[in-house]
């Protein structure tokens, strides 16, 4: 019987049970056998491959010190020598999946193959989508277990050096790559099947994949600042004192909230916080909430003439994990009343 595959996983700072965002700074740390998620990977692989270590980092922490991350990976690999690194489930949590695609990228320039699971709309997945192999995963952590099973075979066949197939059937996400396969039918064929099923209204599946994705045209630049009216839209969560009218924190679904702002000079800690649970909000609520909208700034602005006038009111929503779909709707809510005010141009401030 051959030797069961070393394993490496790779979890952030929550999974791996240090802490929440709090933590996300935390450097990349070593630990032996598996933590968290990490069982129920062991579970997936079973007697063919063995979690000899677990290697976390803070998310904040991997994406900011890259070259010591990767100098913490590095020798990760030289004490465990595993056959293959996982990192994730990420879901669509977007800082730990980018860390968990940084982590596979440089395990794979170390020479050691590397799978990681998240939501195929995770930013680790469109950043380095054609270098990574990615299995998906739903963009909730309930979906946890789905994840991780999709996730062990598709190492399991790395680690043994062996060549995946095509992405549908060994369940990976499409990198952009065609290679050349044989077929029992002509592509003339496969094309008036695939037609005829078209048409008749039966199933089929075309072999050639193209993802939509909206145009937006960029408007003409704003003429004169100087007689302008400016909204101020932020997705990070800020909010009066004590989230008065309970904005999620984070998934949201809802439209964006308005709040006033007529005869506020600037933001302060007193009176506003930042419920978005996307990073540190502490740095905000403890500092200065302006980070999150610049206030403060456009008010300078605006008394010394370089803005005509500031809307009495801004919206805010928290852009943490949102799907496109929800942006699109609360953006399709705001603009409308933004027009209707006469605004001509929008500071739009994203975390």
């Amino acid at each position: 019987m051959a030797e069961p595959v070393r394993v490496i996983h790779y979890l952030n700072q929550f999974f791996g049970g240090i802490g929440g965002e709090e933590q996300a700074n935390v450097p990349v740390q070593a630990r032996e056998g598996p933590v968290g998620p990490g069982r129920a990977l062991q579970q997936a692989l079973g007697v063919e491959g063995t979690v000899v270590a677990t290697l976390i980092g803070g998310d904040n922490y991997v994406v900011e010190e890259q070259d010591k991350s990767v100098q913490a990976l590095e020798e990760a690999l030289a004490r465990f020598k595993p056959d293959v690194l996982m990192a994730g489930p990420a879901f669509d949590a977007g800082r730990y999946g980018l860390a968990c695609a940084l982590m596979c990228q440089a395990s794979q320039e170390g020479g050691v193959p590397a799978v990681a699971a998240m939501h195929p709309e995770n930013t680790g997945v469109l950043t380095l989508r054609r270098e990574l192999v990615v299995v998906p995963t739903g963009s909730e952590a309930v979906e946890m277990m789905d994840g991780i099973s999709r996730m062990a075979p598709v190492g399991l066949t790395l680690a043994r050096g062996q060549e995946l197939g095509p992405a549908l059937d060994d369940g990976y996400l499409p990198r952009g790559f065609r290679r050349q396969v044989m077929r029992e039918k002509s592509g003339a064929e496969r094309a008036i099947d695939m037609l005829e099923s078209r048409l008749t209204g039966a199933p089929f599946v075309s072999e050639v994949f193209r993802r939509d994705f909206d145009l937006v045209a960029a408007p003409p630049p704003v003429s004169d600042l100087a007689t302008a009216t400016l909204a101020l839209v932020n997705s990070g969560g800020l909010v009066p004192k004590g989230n008065p009218d309970r904005l999620e924190s984070g998934r949201t679904t809802e439209v964006a909230h308005k709040y006033s702002i007529e005869g506020v000079e600037e933001f302060t800690i007193d009176d506003w916080e930042c419920i978005h649970t996307g990073f540190y909000s502490g740095v905000v609520n403890e500092r200065d909430t302006n980070y999150v909208l610049p206030l403060r700034s456009v008010r300078q602005m605006e008394s010394r003439g370089a803005i005509g006038r500031i809307l009495p009111y801004f919206y805010s929503t928290a852009g943490n994990g949102m799907a496109v779909t929800a942006a699109r709707n609360i953006g399709e809510t705001i603009a409308p009343e933004l027009k209707d005010a006469g605004v001509d141009a929008v500071l739009l401030v994203a975390t």
